[in-house]
């Protein structure tokens, strides 16, 4: 007596059936949807759909930290090329005095 009870839609890792043709389409019609929101219990009732959605939404985060590696090293780039041009007016500067010491030295 171990039948499988056919009013649960299954999931990925334990489809109903391993048959192709007998298994439920990868994309949820509208009335799926709809019955699963109004009624169905919390649990699992969107997991398929979710199962689907896991890599878009991980090549999302995935995008946004990059974004967020970017300009973090834009700004990296932004702050050394700054003190880089500090360090060349300070020097510009000393030599500035140095000649107008120069100058009025003698």
């Amino acid at each position: 007596m171990n039948a499988r009870r056919t009013t649960a839609p299954g999931t990925i890792d334990r489809p109903l059936t391993h048959d192709p043709k007998n298994q439920a389409p990868m994309t949820p019609s509208l009335a799926d949807l709809i019955a699963r929101t109004s009624d169905a219990p919390a649990s699992h009732q969107n997991r398929n759909l979710e199962m689907q959605l896991m890599p878009e939404a991980l090549a999302r985060a995935q995008m946004q930290q990059r974004l967020a590696e970017a300009e973090q090293e834009r700004r990296s780039i932004r702050l050394l090329t700054a003190r880089r041009l500090q360090r060349r007016a300070e020097r510009a500067s000393m030599r500035a005095r140095r000649a107008l010491a120069m100058a009025v030295m003698q």
